[in-house]
């Protein structure tokens, strides 16, 4: 089953943290000094916050899938919609290790495809994927990550 991501770059993370678990009327899943994500129910969704982005705003979007499967679906319909596909392989980012690919949509929005496959105790456990931008997206040199 997929659940939808969405990925906001902030730039008070304890102010935003107090807004959205208002919102959501949950609070987050995990909590680290620059992230936040809430892992909601109904509706199915992954949201992430982080200090990382070069100023407050969206910065992707995407799916985030339960198995390896999905994520080959997901993967052959972005290649048979002749979208540009960078596929990162095993990765780290964001707390967590993953098989992730991105695709970007026709309005620069980059679309996240990925299967997390465990947390890790750093946000990214290779700094060359931060500043190559390989994290991020196929549209980005910034040092965030999803």
């Amino acid at each position: 089953m997929k659940r939808f991501h969405v990925h906001v770059h902030v730039d008070d993370l304890a102010k935003s943290i107090g807004f959205y678990s208002k919102l959501f009327a949950a609070e987050p899943a995990r909590v680290e000094v620059d992230y936040a994500k809430w892992m909601l129910d109904d509706p199915r969704v992954n949201f992430a916050i982080s200090t990382r982005g070069n100023k407050p705003g969206l910065d992707h979007l995407g799916f985030q899938v339960d198995d390896a499967s999905e994520l080959a679906d997901l993967k052959a319909r972005a290649e048979s919609a002749d979208m540009a596909l960078l596929d990162e392989g095993a990765t780290t980012c964001c707390y967590a290790r993953s098989e992730k690919h991105w695709v970007t949509g026709p309005q620069g929005i980059a679309w996240e495809h990925f299967h997390t496959l465990g947390n890790i105790p750093v946000f990214n456990e290779s700094s060359k994927a931060v500043e190559a931008g390989a994290c991020c997206g196929p549209n980005t040199s910034k040092s965030a990550c999803c």
